[in-house]
């Protein structure tokens, strides 16, 4: 395995234009829908840095900062931005554009974190990534502080999940 990588090698593009069923009442793109293109994109910028099966481990906030309208495409940029010995934080740039006009805007962003596994389902280490460019060094060298953020989060979950349980909400005293 390769001990290191850069951010380039990882990149992974998705181009779709937004059909009606994309669409919500508003004729603008479901945000669950996008959220699953997010995901995709992402799986394939870790597989692609990893060389090997990746699982989704977390997904930060996506926020939505621009409509996507019916008949505009929809493109996503999604790169590998840092690593740790088995896991990866995926970058993904969603973009629209209005075919018609040129008219594009920046419609999300969002960091995505997986966990690269071999051939027994475990985690496997990952090549380190090597950043180059001045956007790609921004996401590393800030990519601790969110990492952290994320832990604190998750176990913010778990003491939820224990709190609430397994049981259904109608069983309940």
């Amino acid at each position: 395995m390769e001990n290191t990588k850069y951010c380039r090698e990882s990149l992974a593009v998705k181009t779709s234009l937004v059909s009606p069923p994309d669409t919500n009442i508003h004729g603008t793109m479901f945000g669950g829908k996008l959220m699953a293109y997010i995901d995709d994109i992402a799986a394939i910028a870790a597989m692609r840095h990893a060389r090997m099966p990746a699982v989704t481990a977390s997904s930060d906030s996506v926020d939505f900062l621009h409509p996507i309208n019916e008949g505009n495409s929809v493109c996503l940029e999604a790169f590998v931005t840092y690593t740790g010995r088995t896991s990866m934080e995926v970058f993904v740039k969603v973009v629209s554009e209005n075919i018609v006009s040129g008219e594009r805007h920046v419609c999300a962003v969002s960091f995505l974190t997986f966990v690269a596994l071999d051939g027994n389902g475990k985690p496997a280490e990952i090549p380190q990534v090597i950043p180059q460019t001045e956007e790609e060094k921004h996401l590393h060298e800030t990519a601790k502080e969110r990492l952290e953020i994320r832990k604190k989060r998750r176990k913010d979950s778990e003491a939820r999940a224990k709190l609430f349980g397994t049981s259904f909400p109608w069983t309940r005293a």
